[in-house]
């Protein structure tokens, strides 16, 4: 990390995982390009980081939009660029099995997560290369390195990222580039499970029914500014995270006790 204020690219960062990250970093001290399509989440998250000691750039933009990523290039660009990219936007669709798959929601999902963290890092890459110490750290998944039933059209999503990934570390660490992975378990946010599951906020609560303490939007985003926040030269290639009562992706302890 070099002397000057570090700089960071954070996308979805309206809700969850990217919220709490980009607000951490800001914590840290970093200059913080906050990106998302939800502007007034995005303000009221400028309004959070007012007093501390880094400084947040809110600026609105759609992953999924070739458009909108060349326009928040231009805008981070003009404003000082960035050392560093975190690719957080992300999602799930739908938990059906492969027989009954939509093909609408495979096809998100592989926009989004997949070909959207493309689009962000070929555009940012040159940027990067430039400064000559540069990060990328893609937010993936466990759902990412092994499969489960009703999990196929996001286990191809993240297991797409996921090697994505490998492949980037390996053809830019001659760039001296560093790429990192975080794969979290069991995340408990307010709206990765709802929006999964259309709405349903019944089934969007048995995902985490019987679970003591799932892992946190801010367990995450602790990990992730960690990890970038390490001295240039130290890699941590990759970080699998999980609840404690999540001993591997198909065993999970459901054994809380109903406090009421």
């Amino acid at each position: 990390m070099t002397a000057e204020q570090p700089a960071a690219l954070v996308t979805g960062a309206t809700s969850g995982i990217g919220r709490a990250t980009a607000l951490q970093l800001v914590r840290n001290g970093w200059k913080v390009f906050a990106a998302g399509r939800r502007t007034d989440n995005l303000e009221n998250l400028a309004a959070e980081c007012q007093d501390l000691p880094g400084v947040l750039i809110p600026v609105a933009a759609d992953v999924t939009d070739d458009a909108s990523v060349t326009a928040l290039y231009e805008t981070v660009e003009a404003q000082g660029g960035v050392d560093t990219v975190l690719n957080i936007a992300g999602g799930a669709m739908g938990a059906e099995p492969i027989a009954e798959a939509d093909l609408a929601d495979w096809e998100w999902m592989i926009d989004t997560n997949v070909l959207g963290s493309l689009r962000v890092i070929k555009q940012f890459l040159p940027m990067l290369r430039a400064h000559g110490a540069g990060t990328i750290l893609n937010l993936t998944s466990t759902a990412g390195v092994v499969a489960y039933e009703g999990g196929a059209g996001y286990n191809a999503a993240k297991f797409g990222q996921h090697a994505m990934t490998g492949a980037l570390r390996l053809e830019e660490a001659e760039h001296n580039i560093r790429v990192i992975e975080v794969l979290p378990g069991l995340v408990k946010t307010d709206e990765f499970a709802l929006n999964r599951m259309r709405g349903d906020a019944s089934k969007a609560a048995d995902v985490y029914a019987g679970v003591d303490k799932p892992l946190t939007a801010e367990d995450v985003a602790d990990v992730c500014a960690y990890a970038v926040n390490l001295p240039h030269h130290i890699n941590l290639d990759e970080i699998v995270m999980r609840p404690v009562k999540q001993a591997a992706q198909h065993k999970l302890i459901r054994d809380a006790q109903d406090s009421a």
